[in-house]
């Protein structure tokens, strides 16, 4: 596992977005932690269109779980946020594997997951706020050549 660290604002974030979602494949699972606020949306709904998503992708709050497919995107991701999830057992229901046959899966709020979370996904932890934000990746061997930012 590799470390990276870059401080960035929020049209950054677009940018940073993008490159990470140009690059994601089928089984890829993007961890996004950070405080309410923290921009962990915006990171996603930036990967989203980098994937071709042409409008704005909601806030999967509510649904927990909101499903991208072609054509809509050029390849199937769930966009998920755990931050209503109170217990693991609730995690089952969600189904979440099933979207790692043929997409990727974005998650909010992993640290609900419990336990040892998903080995091997891409971790991006955001802190700081405004124009001082920072963004922590643990970028897994599985990236490799792949990571966009070297």
């Amino acid at each position: 596992m590799t470390g990276f660290s870059v401080r960035y604002d929020l049209e950054a974030a677009e940018r940073i977005g993008a490159a990470i979602g140009a690059v994601l494949i089928a089984g890829d699972i993007v961890l996004l932690s950070g405080d309410l606020g923290a921009g962990k949306t915006t990171l996603a709904r930036a990967m989203l269109k980098a994937r071709g998503l042409a409008g704005e992708a909601p806030s999967p709050t509510f649904a927990i779980v909101q499903p991208y497919a072609p054509p809509e995107v050029d390849l199937p991701i769930a966009h998920v946020d755990l931050y209503r999830i109170e217990d693991e057992d609730e995690l089952i229901e969600l189904g979440l594997d099933d979207y790692l046959y043929d997409g990727a899966l974005l998650i909010e709020w992993p640290e609900r997951l419990g336990g040892e979370g998903w080995p091997g996904a891409l971790s991006l932890r955001i802190s700081g706020q405004g124009d001082a934000r920072v963004l922590t990746a643990e970028v897994p061997a599985a990236w490799g050549a792949r990571w966009p930012f070297r």
